[in-house]
């Protein structure tokens, strides 16, 4: 039987997807109907202030600046592991990937408490960084591992017999590497950047932390400390459109490329280029990408254990973990069940609905949180506020903007799930649901186990939107961090730090092993 012709699951496919459609869609509505609120010469003098501009460039900066320092340390790495024969690849491949479990605003913590005159590296007299400088290391250590993992995959995925006609037509090395390997690469970069300059377009924790005002740090000013909710609201939909952007960009700069290999037969293995006299270098920038990216942050925090820590605050950082989990552990959940509904319209279903319920839902994910955050109250005080500030809430606010982490998996098994068995479990008198319940399901529990602690990862170290939503007395780990290292309080943070990269890490280490 043809895909086409599998019984519709009718409202149990199409009211997830409404609903996460109603979800996006209609707080970012609000968020418009709010900033073009007031006469047309005060909302004129909103968007053409010069301050505007200045966030900008600091935006575009900052982004442009990350993007740059990722490449410079994500390429050299993927390259040795995927090109060379350096020892330990295994090893060096975790040290690319492990910053993930460390969160941006965790770094910058690491940044400023290993410097300074009280820090771990006092005794090298290293300024505290702050402004441009801190937020472009912070960042650029936490983000790397986006692009290293597209272009480690990319480079074991080239076919050499590409790089072995150009070496017959007589070009050198380099030349292979400039005219053919890195052309190849440009999916990889194109995907691993999006990534990138969307975290850095959304992030609030670092740059509040070192102080460098853009976009997202300008809107909490705005509406947590000016109280212009008008200008707040001008400026996310500023930043939402600097995000529109970089989606179309990304998308145009792809259009019409293919990449894919055309030839018959197998691709055979890419032989390993021995490092010869670049083999202490190799060894010594991987080790400065280690003790940067991961060394560092779990030695100041335990540096700041070690200062010790008031009993009382024990106590504390149990209250804050157990309100992580209680709003992460239900949004998992949630952006799961809906994630599968929506991922099934788009492989078995697909139609123009199916692809836009699936971007609506990526659009929730692209969205800055701040953004969200913010669209999400704008709707609620106007048409809902018995919602506002409350545990649902944040619990949903959670499931819509981490719902894509969890439909890629999802949807990656379902192209892997043979239509036939539940077919099968049709013919034998199964009713839809229950066909694809007893069919189909069960193929898909690894993928909506790996999904499901994407969503939770995320949510947990998440803190724009915690900040902004959370019910009054809620204290997440995230804002843990973010409190005492705003304040210098360095002490204060490490236990918060520590208990969020422990956590971080063990799920990143148990995705890696599903993988």
């Amino acid at each position: 039987m043809p895909v086409a012709r599998l019984h519709d699951f009718r409202w149990y496919l199409w009211g997830p997807a409404l609903l996460v459609a109603v979800g996006v869609l209609v707080p970012l509505s609000y968020l418009v109907l709010r900033a073009f609120q007031g006469d047309a010469g005060e909302l004129a003098d909103l968007v053409l202030r010069r301050r505007n501009l200045r966030l900008l460039g600091n935006t575009l900066g900052l982004t442009a600046g990350v993007l740059l320092l990722t490449s410079a340390i994500a390429f050299p790495l993927a390259w040795l592991v995927a090109r060379t024969d350096i020892k330990g690849k295994p090893f060096v491949t975790l040290l690319g990937v492990l910053p993930l479990a460390v969160p941006g605003y965790v770094m910058a913590y690491a940044l400023m408490a290993s410097t300074g005159p009280s820090g771990l590296l006092s005794g090298l007299h290293l300024p505290r960084p702050s402004g441009y400088a801190g937020a472009w290391l912070a960042l650029g250590l936490y983000t790397f591992p986006y692009l290293f993992l597209n272009l480690r995959a990319a480079l074991l995925g080239l076919d050499p017999a590409l790089e072995d006609a150009a070496q017959s037509l007589g070009y050198s090395n380099r030349e292979v590497a400039r005219r053919v390997v890195l052309p190849q690469l440009r999916p990889a970069f194109f995907a691993g950047g999006l990534l990138i300059a969307l975290h850095v377009l959304g992030d609030f924790g670092v740059v509040s932390l070192m102080r460098f005002e853009t976009f997202s740090y300008a809107i909490y000013l705005q509406y947590a400390a000016a109280f212009d909710r008008v200008y707040a609201a001008w400026l996310a939909l500023m930043l939402l459109s600097l995000t529109g952007v970089m989606l179309l960009l990304e998308m145009r700069l792809l259009r019409g490329r293919r990449y894919e290999r055309t030839g018959s037969g197998s691709a055979r293995t890419t032989s390993m280029s021995p490092l010869g006299r670049w083999t202490a270098p190799a060894y010594g920038f991987v080790g400065l990408v280690g003790m940067a990216g991961v060394a560092l942050p779990v030695s100041t925090v335990v540096y700041w254990l070690g200062r010790g820590v008031e009993h009382g605050r024990w106590s504390d950082l149990l209250s804050a973990f157990l309100d992580s989990c209680s709003a992460a552990l239900p949004a998992a959940v949630l952006a799961t069940a809906l994630a599968l509904p929506v991922a099934y319209l788009s492989v078995r279903k697909p139609s123009w609905p199916a692809r836009a319920a699936e971007r609506i839902a990526y659009l929730g994910y692209a969205t800055p949180p701040l953004a969200f955050a913010l669209a999400l109250i704008f709707f609620t005080l106007r048409s809902a506020p018995f919602l506002y500030q409350s545990l649902g809430l944040l619990i949903a606010a959670y499931a819509l903007h981490f719902m894509a982490e969890a439909i890629g998996p999802v949807r990656s098994a379902l192209y892997q799930a043979p239509v036939r068995i539940q077919e099968a479990a049709r013919n034998l008198g199964r009713s839809p649901l229950r066909a694809f319940f007893e069919g189909t399901f069960p193929l898909l529990r690894g993928s909506l186990g790996a999904g499901m602690a994407l969503v939770f990862l995320s949510a947990l170290k998440e803190l724009p939107i915690t900040f902004l939503l959370s019910p009054l007395g809620f204290r997440s780990l995230a804002m843990g961090v973010w409190g005492a290292a705003s304040e210098s309080l360095f002490s204060v943070a490490a236990p918060y730090a520590l208990v969020l990269m422990a956590t971080s890490t063990a799920l990143v280490g148990l995705l890696l092993r599903k993988a």
